[in-house]
């Protein structure tokens, strides 16, 4: 599983029964995931699409059940004070052949994702909204910020934050980020090895 594979704590909790109650069908790492983004104010039908993104199609129901069944843990999860945070973005493709860009925030000495948002924008707007969401979740206005871009540099300067270009310490998230895209491959490959040839008129 990509979080364990990442030694990522992604339950925030190791006494969650829904979560474990429903693995043998879903990852708890993309429980998890759908009901941050839906937190963020991503729709049910984004959800939906993120999760089919990975692999996994569920319902819009299902995605609103687990939230309304993980609201609890969800707002008792422990507010982290991490000295280094690496943030980054990429872009996914959801159903109906659109696309998204899914942000995330990493401690990078912990391995544990901060924070995960949706966003249909790339640019500075999307990403000051991002780092002032972190912000309210966690203490990370002592962090420095590893990023790879001057826009980010712009985005942590208007949010109080400060950080620095970094190209090595930020394997953590090009990993995420990297597993993810060989994950949906590796979907779509065997999805359409799957399926029946076409046959000949």
């Amino acid at each position: 599983m990509l979080f364990e594979e990442l030694h990522v704590d992604v339950t925030g909790s190791s006494d969650v029964e829904f979560l474990d109650s429903d693995r043998t069908r879903t990852p708890a790492w993309l429980i998890r995931l759908a009901c941050a983004v839906h937190a963020g104010a991503a729709s049910l039908a984004e959800c939906r699409d993120l999760c089919e993104w990975f692999g996994v199609e569920r319902r819009r129901a299902t995605i609103q059940h687990w939230y309304q069944a993980y609201a609890e843990y969800y707002e008792q999860d422990v507010t982290a004070e991490p000295d280094r945070v690496a943030v980054d973005e990429k872009q996914i493709q959801l159903g109906n052949e659109e696309k998204a860009w899914l942000y995330a925030a990493i401690d990078v000495d912990s391995k544990v994702v901060l924070h995960a948002r949706l966003s249909k924008h790339r640019g500075r707007d999307p990403a000051e909204q991002f780092l002032e969401e972190l912000k309210e979740k966690h203490r990370v206005a002592d962090a420095e910020f590893l990023v790879d871009g001057m826009g980010y540099l712009t985005a942590l300067a208007r949010t109080n934050l400060s950080g620095d270009l970094n190209y090595t310490d930020r394997n953590i998230i090009e990993k995420l980020f990297q597993t993810y895209t060989m994950r949906i491959e590796r979907f779509h490959e065997t999805w359409n090895g799957s399926q029946p040839a076409p046959s000949a008129g």
